[in-house]
């Protein structure tokens, strides 16, 4: 199964890419054929309409997506939402090549409120492209990450059973 692993904030210095490199790592030691785009690398153009012509980074983001059979999306709460980043990596994707994939999300918050609405803002987006959706969010407040590190084991597990689950749905849809 081709996996990508997507981290949504556009931060140079994102504590969701913390928590996705470590999501990135543990899905490509169970299934080597994993990507990870990284919005806070910058280069993905912003969407601009089906006719315009894009950098090689966006091109490429767009392929790794679209080829992928599961999707592992991270964000951090922006204003109650996803991060614009994120949405417009997904502006690029033609919903009529995505049917059947599987998304796993992982949210990240600086506090303990918005969680669900974000899922379900997700969920919404996944359920446009018709991708199967891990009703099982992983959920971290960015309190766990310290020094560039996920300090917190019981987070770490959790991550790990994104991946996992999530691997497992999708094996189940084939």
């Amino acid at each position: 199964m081709k996996v990508v692993v997507i981290s949504g904030s556009p931060r140079k210095t994102a504590s969701t890419q913390v928590m996705m490199r470590f999501v990135y790592e543990y899905a490509k030691s169970k299934h080597p054929d994993t990507k990870f785009i990284n919005l806070s690398d910058g280069g993905v153009d912003y969407y601009r309409g089906p006719t315009e012509t894009y950098s090689q980074t966006t091109m490429q983001a767009i392929k790794d997506i679209t080829d992928a059979d599961v999707w592992l999306v991270g964000t951090p709460i922006y204003n109650s939402f996803f991060s614009s980043a994120l949405k417009n990596l997904f502006e690029f994707i033609n919903y009529k090549s995505t049917a059947g994939k599987t998304a796993g999300l992982a949210i990240l918050a600086s506090g303990s409120i918005g969680f669900t609405d974000v899922q379900t803002l997700l969920t919404q987006l996944m359920s446009y492209f018709r991708v199967v959706t891990n009703p099982k969010a992983a959920y971290l407040t960015a309190d766990v990450i310290q020094d560039g590190q996920i300090a917190n084991e019981d987070q770490k597990a959790r991550l790990r059973e994104l991946v996992d689950e999530t691997m497992l749905l999708a094996s189940r849809q084939k």
